[in-house]
């Protein structure tokens, strides 16, 4: 599991490298540096995920990820298709939002197996 989580941490830094040229890159490098910050923590400090503090704080992450991922929910059908995501800006971000949700819940029940 550490090398899963490892390589998620990894893959949500490179969805935060490529933000760089969007108009609000400072919000979304954010939105994708929290859960590779968190894959990271249960990689390397999986006690410290574990204590009370860092479990509370986890699954208030996890809920901040599930209003984002409401509010962020694309509007337009087939979003996941490839042909709508391409052209759609707010398909992307929607996907990013989900994307960055499961790795959150990834990390949430890697903690909760680890008890």
């Amino acid at each position: 599991m550490r090398y899963i989580l490892i390589l998620l941490g990894l893959l949500m830094l490179a969805f935060a490298a490529v933000q760089y040229n969007d108009p609000d890159a400072l919000l979304w490098i954010v939105i994708y540096l929290i859960p590779a910050a968190w894959a990271f923590a249960a990689a390397f400090r999986p006690a410290q995920v574990r204590s009370l503090a860092g479990e509370r704080l986890l699954w208030a992450t996890v809920a901040v990820g599930v209003g984002a991922t409401v509010f962020y929910w694309p509007t337009m059908p087939n979003f996941w298709v490839k042909d709508v995501w391409w052209v759609e800006e707010t398909a992307r971000e929607g996907m990013g939002v989900m994307i960055a949700l499961a790795v959150l819940l990834l990390v949430l029940a890697a903690s909760l197996l680890r008890k």
